[in-house]
């Protein structure tokens, strides 16, 4: 029975490790900004799939679902904190759609199997990170009005930058699920 509470008690240590690091990872994402075109890039929806990847549904959302919480708290965390306010107020503009979508895009990405061949992984790639735009321009339209050119505004200057992204995963998932099988994370 000890050996057995001592088992339950290493796993959920590991796993609360992994959580934080991966909240870490998604922050240090969310911060560096890179030059692409039409608009500079993040790499914090690459680090929510890479993240539902290797971390699977549960853990991977749990990750993401702290590094939320971590914002809404008010530590600086997404992209534009502090400089563009913090909080539960930062968390509720623009970008709320999107950062709730993270939970649904890594839930997804975790859950998919990819052993099918590089187009059905691109194609699950695709419909996991589609939760994130869905999401962000539900939540853009309400804020801003259906009237302006939602999609022009809140998806179509990242979506070259989203399949620089998924390219980029599908090169590394090989390599990413062998990871996963190596720490044993389900």
């Amino acid at each position: 029975m000890e050996l057995i509470k001592t088992i339950s008690h290493n796993k959920l240590t590991k796993s609360l490790l992994i959580v934080i690091l991966g909240s870490i990872l998604l922050t240090i994402s969310a911060k560096i900004k890179i030059p692409f075109y039409p608009v500079p890039m993040t790499m914090q929806t690459f680090v929510v799939l890479f993240l539902g990847i290797t971390l699977g549904p549960k853990i991977g959302l749990m990750t993401v679902a702290l590094y939320l919480f971590e914002g809404i708290l008010g530590l600086p965390v997404f992209a534009g904190t502090p400089e563009k306010g913090i909080g539960f107020i930062y968390f509720t503009g623009p970008t709320m759609g999107y950062l709730i979508g993270f939970l649904i895009a890594t839930y997804v990405a975790g859950f998919f199997k990819y052993d099918k061949g590089i187009i059905n992984n691109f194609l699950k790639l695709v419909f996991s990170v589609s939760f994130i735009y869905l999401l962000g321009m539900f939540w853009l339209g309400i804020l801003i009005g259906w009237e302006k050119p939602i999609f022009k505004l809140g998806a179509q200057p990242f979506l070259l930058a989203e399949l620089f992204k998924i390219l980029l995963l599908l090169i590394i998932t090989p390599n990413l699920i062998k990871i996963k099988k190596l720490m044993k994370i389900t």
